[in-house]
């Protein structure tokens, strides 16, 4: 589950698709939605494997169990990968490139399927994540690997967004809910399976192959999902002139995403050339950035304003402390307590278990009343899992605390991110619900690649880069084990403040 949790978040059961534009978060003029296609009277009563919707439930699930089964297994390669490229000190790039491109593919998927429909943003979607694992796989040096999975990480952004307006216009209301618990689903099988299986395709095979296999899995997806898809959910949301469908293509909102991409990659390129000269780099980020954020998440999200504003900021600070944490867990495991891949990836397994779980419990009726309090209890589990995992760089200390942990830490992250989902919606107006959806996604694709500038920051000033797995001394230590405790300390202090942004969240209903 590590690096594509953002992934994960996105594909949480919510009410409504990604559908709205505007200039600002929480001002989109309202859209009609697509008129409906004739029905039969079966697709009346039909359910999401009824002959109606199977080909499109079953090509759609299988898109997101592929993300999912991804998210799982490069995780798991990823220390190998980065040792033999010699590309440990850039370790956080390959992750944080992920998100940094996904930021721009997801504002641009918003616009593109609003004024041509989602197939094209879906399948485009498709092809980059494809070519990007393939560049990742065939890769010589660390920098070709770090472009190959930025060129994912965009196709990624295109292929959530697109999935949510598809199940928006092709799914009648009734049936929302259901495909959606399948998105969720998904995720529990690979989150067991993929660190096995990836483990033991890196031991057996090599790293590379956990990469290149997973292009050609892709086939069969497309070609359940893609006919459906152009049947039920093609062209503009609305019709009208053709003036009007240019203007909702918002050039300006482009432009702000390509800010926020741009500002948060030299940002992060900054925190990890550790010079004077990369103040240089670093000052253009943040002149980027700032103006971009501003304009593409919700007024006083930064300083945690009660009701929408929070929730937007809890997800960012709930999903970036906790993905940044994890993202060095099978690291840890791998060079400092000597774990294979396939022993350190499962040490993560359990994850996709009581994440389902948490999720499942926020959504019972008789839970609603306590929704702050259970995202308050979501973030103490998940800043005591951060602190907790780093205890394994005490040899006394066995080795399975961190599956325990990360499993309680886990649940915690499916009270708090379910909850974000459903608070969100019930803050917004209907025709500001699909702008204020990509505002929370972009809250959760920035925070990770921020945080994971600054772990991989403090990872590289203390020795990370050469981090190699020792024999225990006499004393039980090891070497560099600061390097990996500066990037879970302060991660766990990030997701106690989010303790405090969760008593904050409540807001009148509109």
């Amino acid at each position: 589950m590590d690096l594509t949790l953002t992934t994960m978040t996105a594909l949480e059961p919510r009410d409504t698709g990604v559908a709205g534009t505007s200039d600002q978060p929480g001002r989109s003029r309202p859209r009609e939605a697509p008129a409906p296609a004739p029905a039969a009277a079966e697709e009346a009563t039909d359910t999401v494997l009824g002959r109606a919707y199977r080909s499109l439930s079953v090509g759609i699930v299988s898109v997101v169990l592929l993300i999912a089964f991804e998210a799982t297994a490069v995780g798991t390669a990823m220390p190998v990968a980065a040792r033999e490229l010699h590309g440990l000190s850039l370790y956080a790039f390959a992750f944080s490139g992920f998100f940094t491109t996904s930021l721009f593919g997801m504002v641009l998927a918003g616009q593109w399927s609003d004024r041509r429909g989602p197939l094209g943003a879906l399948t485009a979607g498709i092809g980059a994540f494809a070519a990007g694992l393939l560049l990742a796989g065939t890769a010589a040096t660390m920098w070709v690997f770090i472009a190959g999975r930025a060129v994912q990480g965009f196709g990624g952004g295109l292929v959530i967004v697109a999935l949510y307006v598809v199940v928006g216009r092709a799914y009648p209301e009734r049936l929302r809910p259901a495909i959606m618990a399948a998105f969720a689903a998904a995720w529990v099988v690979p989150s067991i399976v993929g660190p096995l299986a990836s483990g033991a395709v890196t031991e057996h095979l090599g790293w590379r192959w956990v990469f290149i296999g997973i292009p050609v899995l892709v086939v069969f997806p497309l070609a359940m999902a893609l006919p459906q898809i152009r049947r039920r959910a093609s062209g503009p949301v609305g019709e009208g002139t053709d003036e009007e469908t240019e203007q909702s293509f918002d050039l300006r909102r482009i432009r702000l995403a390509l800010g926020i991409s741009f500002g948060a990659g030299l940002l992060q390129y900054a925190a990890q050339d550790l010079r004077w000269i990369s103040l240089i780099p670093g000052a253009a980020g943040a002149a980027l950035l700032v103006p971009a954020v501003r304009g593409l998440l919700p007024r006083g999200t930064y300083r945690a304003a009660r009701g929408l504003p929070s929730v937007v900021l809890l997800r960012g600070v709930a999903a970036g402390s906790f993905i940044a944490a994890e993202s060095f867990v099978p690291l840890m495991l791998v060079t400092q307590r000597g774990l294979s891949p396939t022993l350190a990836g499962f040490s993560l397994a359990a994850g996709g278990g009581t994440w389902a779980l948490g999720s499942w419990v926020q959504s019972r009726p008789r839970m609603a009343p306590y929704r702050e309090r259970l995202m308050t209890l979501g973030m103490v589990l998940v800043a005591a899992a951060i602190a907790t995992a780093p205890s394994v760089l005490i040899h006394s200390v066995p080795v399975w605390t961190v599956a325990v942990a990360w499993g309680f830490g886990c649940f915690g992250m499916g009270l708090v991110i379910a909850s974000t989902s459903v608070l969100l919606l019930r803050l917004s107006a209907p025709e500001e619900a699909g702008t204020n959806s990509a505002a929370l996604q972009i809250s959760d694709a920035l925070s990770n690649v921020l945080l994971l500038a600054v772990g991989g920051a403090a990872f590289a000033a203390l020795g990370g880069g050469t981090v190699a797995h020792t024999t225990a001394t006499a004393t039980g230590s090891t070497a560099h084990p600061a390097a990996f405790a500066a990037v879970f300390l302060p991660m766990a202090g990030v997701a106690l403040v989010g303790v405090w942004v969760a008593r904050r969240v409540r807001g009148e209903t509109r």
